[in-house]
């Protein structure tokens, strides 16, 4: 991001908005239940309910120049939003050597359902209702049902969330 300077002003709205996206991101079911799609967050322990921090359209691209010092912020802004998204996804996703045995989808796990035109906090939450395995006998494609039903998709396109 180059030499930005930036008022009080600024830096604290940028960290503000910083905050609501970190705060916004799932952590782990409530609960059990299948037909249960809620999720914790760091909010809950904050406001007591989910907050949910929505990107604006991109200014990444843009010359820094002709920016205003409201786009300079955004532009500020979606830059950590674009690394997050790429490193927290990639957390969520733990990939191992084949060699090592990795722990496969079960059935009942909540997972965030992965979607390249979407950013994460975007993306559909549901639980796997079925496992479909390859000749190898590891996961290859789950069911997963979510508020608009239920979608099979491929494991490299499931992220599991974390249980508690």
């Amino acid at each position: 991001m180059s030499l930005t300077h930036l008022t009080y002003e600024e830096l604290s709205t940028c960290l503000v908005q910083i905050e609501a996206i970190l705060n916004s991101r799932p952590l782990t079911p409530l609960s059990s239940d299948p037909s249960d799609l809620s999720y914790l967050s760091p909010s809950h322990f904050l406001i007591g309910r989910p907050l949910t921090s929505v990107p604006r359209p991109l200014l990444t691209d843009a010359n820094i120049q002709r920016l205003q010092r409201f786009d300079r912020v955004e532009k500020l802004r979606q830059h950590f939003w674009k690394r997050f998204c790429n490193e927290y996804v990639s957390l969520l996703q733990q990939k191992t050597k084949w060699q090592t045995a990795g722990q496969d989808l079960k059935t009942g796990t909540m997972v965030l359902v992965r979607d390249a035109n979407l950013p994460p906090l975007l993306w559909l939450l549901g639980r796997v209702v079925a496992v479909k395995t390859g000749s190898d006998g590891h996961c290859r494609v789950a069911d997963v049902r979510t508020r608009k039903g239920i979608i099979t998709r491929a494991y490299n396109n499931i992220c599991p969330l974390p249980v508690a």
